[in-house]
């Protein structure tokens, strides 16, 4: 895909991932819309690659179509990248008991439901995109934790 002009949205990205794609692709001549709920940190990349930024709950679906509406106000909106995602740290057991379910609950949230509403929304939009000389009308990209793979460590007994 030619990034140069096209509008791309980046959950997460006023840090980590997140922040490392906003980089490149406003590098590369895109223009990024950061969706984050770290509003200072979010802010600040966006001021650093000419990009703009809303403040974003990925699961909600009200924030979720600002952020789109944000995107398709600066242009065709060919991309989005989900790299939001939370990973909080409980043992099933521990000291004080069960697992916190509220914990668990907003994990699901953010990390799935909040990627698929970001999914949904983007589609939508880029269903409506003429498509590219090449067939393209937009691309999606959800990323995942290395700790899908190799789980969560701690050191601390039940």
């Amino acid at each position: 895909m030619d990034i140069q002009g096209k509008v791309f949205i980046v959950t997460g990205g006023a840090s980590g991932l997140g922040e490392g794609t906003a980089r490149m692709l406003a590098a590369n001549g895109g223009k990024v819309v950061i969706a984050d709920m770290q509003a200072e940190k979010g802010e600040a990349v966006a001021k650093d690659i000419g990009g703009a930024f809303v403040k974003c709950d990925v699961s909600n679906e009200v924030d979720g179509q600002a952020v789109v509406a944000k995107a398709i106000s600066m242009g065709k909106l060919m991309g989005l990248v989900n790299c939001a995602g939370i990973a909080p740290a409980e043992k099933t057991v521990g000291k004080t008991g069960a697992h916190n379910l509220g914990v668990y609950t907003k994990t699901i949230m953010v990390n799935l439901v909040g990627s698929f509403n970001m999914i949904r929304l983007a589609a939508e939009a880029m269903s409506k995109n003429e498509p590219e000389a090449t067939g393209e009308r937009g691309v999606m990209i959800s990323t995942a934790s290395v700790a899908a793979r190799s789980g969560a460590k701690s050191n601390r007994s039940a």
